[in-house]
């Protein structure tokens, strides 16, 4: 098991960085996941994030891209739900990356 220190406190990720327990989750978290992968999180990115926490709340289940894609066309419009501006925002894969920072677990379907 991995970790990671934020405000005095280890926080259990597992070997690939991913929270094990999602309650830790805060935004300052996220912020700083993304600076240890040399992302600068922007509104942008922000806005897919509050996506993947609400996404989850009301399936349990973290989405693969092609859900990922298709569910943010739906709700933010056809130019957000594209790959290739999720992939623009989240260069290391729009669902593992996204996912990660969001403090859910690896979508299914994630090699």
């Amino acid at each position: 098991m991995s970790c990671i220190e934020f405000n005095g406190r280890s926080l259990a990720t597992d070997e690939e960085g991913y929270l094990e327990n999602m309650e830790e989750w805060t935004p300052e978290v996220a912020e700083l996941m993304a600076t240890m992968e040399g992302c600068d999180l922007s509104e942008n990115h922000w806005e897919v994030i509050t996506f993947l926490r609400e996404y989850y709340t009301e399936y349990e289940i973290a989405p693969a891209i092609r859900v990922l894609t298709k569910a943010i066309g739906t709700k933010l419009g056809r130019e957000k739900g594209s790959t290739q501006y999720l992939y623009e925002l989240y260069p290391l894969g729009p669902a593992r990356q996204a996912c990660k920072y969001a403090g859910l677990p690896k979508p299914t379907g994630c090699i």
